[in-house]
């Protein structure tokens, strides 16, 4: 049976849940559908998120990152503070470690500054003041910085959008998409729906998703396994709250860190690779027709190739947890092998452009009756309800009369 809606969004992560959210709001009367092909919410990326509330200091001046992390922060914070969710703005450290980390430590400080957040450079006393089981010798405080869980702000997202009129199907995979003049068709495992305007949310699938409603993304996702190990309680006490490394400028991800969680435990990681399936959060995880599709594209080879150093690096680290201790070491030497306890893995879902880029800020690309988030990774979901009210005000621009 085919069922009409003004608006659909495909995606039960934590972006595609703030959207349906941001739309309920704005427009009360409208029919919203968001469809999710697992049977739980916020399964993939958001469950599994490092649960940081991020500041926006990492990136570029402008940015729809460095905009949506700091809106979306202050109104993340907002609807927990009104929702009862707990959260702890607890502040965190980017510490060099060697003096040739210094000059990037101080273009990071003055980034944040230009981005407009209360950022601090502190002094070696000052540093071990905050954490004093740190190693480095000149560190910035950030201390917009804080924790929460991403996996309880979507489920309250759910309630309140499901509580306004909104309409979910969990266990319904899109299989087809026709875009007609005045509607679109959406072809699911479980029927079809008709929908004015589309939302593609999905994530690790985002990218096929965009195919498939025939608009050419011009990248691909690539999808990064971050392997994570976590503290024993009893050594949970060497650290406070966020430690943070300085990051390479020319890599995209932020290295080994530490975070404590909202629940009081220490996560160290990520050690970012290669995932050989979507989904793939084990080392054996394999899926060929995954795997193929990232080997045959011809811009992932242009990356591996930049790359190489640091890829294998990751590399090593993710199968010698004696070399993923040493990174760990030079931000808190005290922490010996046997602290570390293997815990669940994340996958980024990461854009490559065709001409071998990869995709630094969010990528949103709009078509005549649907938007698609092809690029989302951290800080989406401090950014999400932002990044849900942005998608409606792109929405609101396509109404066809």
């Amino acid at each position: 049976m085919e069922m009409v809606y003004d608006y659909m969004i495909v995606g039960g992560g934590i972006v595609g849940l703030s959207t349906g959210y941001a739309l309920i709001k704005k427009h009360p009367r409208a029919k919203v559908l968001i469809v999710e092909k697992e049977p739980s919410l916020a399964a993939h990326q958001t469950g599994r998120n490092s649960g940081v509330i991020h500041s926006g200091i990492y990136y570029k001046p402008g940015s729809l990152k460095a905009r949506f992390a700091r809106e979306g922060g202050k109104k993340l914070i907002e609807y927990c503070e009104k929702n009862s969710i707990h959260y702890d703005i607890c502040g965190k450290l980017i510490v060099a470690t060697e003096e040739t980390e210094l000059v990037e430590l101080e273009k990071l400080y003055k980034r944040g500054l230009e981005n407009g957040l209360p950022v601090e450079m502190v002094n070696y006393d000052e540093m071990k003041e905050i954490e004093p089981n740190v190693n480095g010798i000149s560190a910035i405080k950030v201390p917009m910085a804080g924790i929460v869980n991403y996996k309880q702000v979507s489920e309250s997202y759910a309630k309140d959008y499901l509580e306004n009129g909104g309409e979910l199907k969990l266990n319904t995979k899109v299989v087809d998409i026709r875009e007609k003049d005045d509607e679109i068709e959406v072809v699911t495992d479980h029927g079809v729906f008709r929908t004015k305007y589309f939302i593609n949310c999905a994530g690790l699938f985002s990218d096929r998703i965009t195919k498939m409603a025939g608009v050419d993304p011009k990248m691909k996702i690539v999808p990064f396994r971050g392997e994570y190990y976590k503290l024993k309680e009893s050594k949970s006490h060497l650290v406070n709250n966020l430690i943070y490394p300085v990051p390479d400028p020319q890599f995209p991800f932020l290295g080994v860190h530490i975070t404590r969680m909202i629940n009081g435990e220490i996560h160290v990681g990520p050690n970012a690779v290669l995932a050989f399936k979507r989904e793939g959060y084990k080392k054996t995880d394999l899926n060929v027709n995954d795997l193929l599709e990232i080997l045959s594209y011809p811009a992932f080879w242009k990356i591996a190739k930049q790359y190489l150093k640091y890829g294998l690096g990751e590399m090593h680290r993710s199968v010698s947890k004696q070399k993923f201790l040493e990174s760990l070491q030079r931000l808190v030497p005290a922490i010996a092998k046997e602290d570390l306890v293997t815990t669940e893995a994340g996958v980024r879902a990461q854009a490559l452009t065709i001409d071998g880029k990869l995709v630094d800020d969010f990528m949103i690309i709009k078509s005549k009756r649907s938007i698609h988030v092809c690029n989302a990774p951290s800080p989406a979901a401090t950014a999400s309800m932002a990044i849900g009210e942005e998608i409606v005000t792109y929405i609101d621009s396509l109404l066809v009369v």
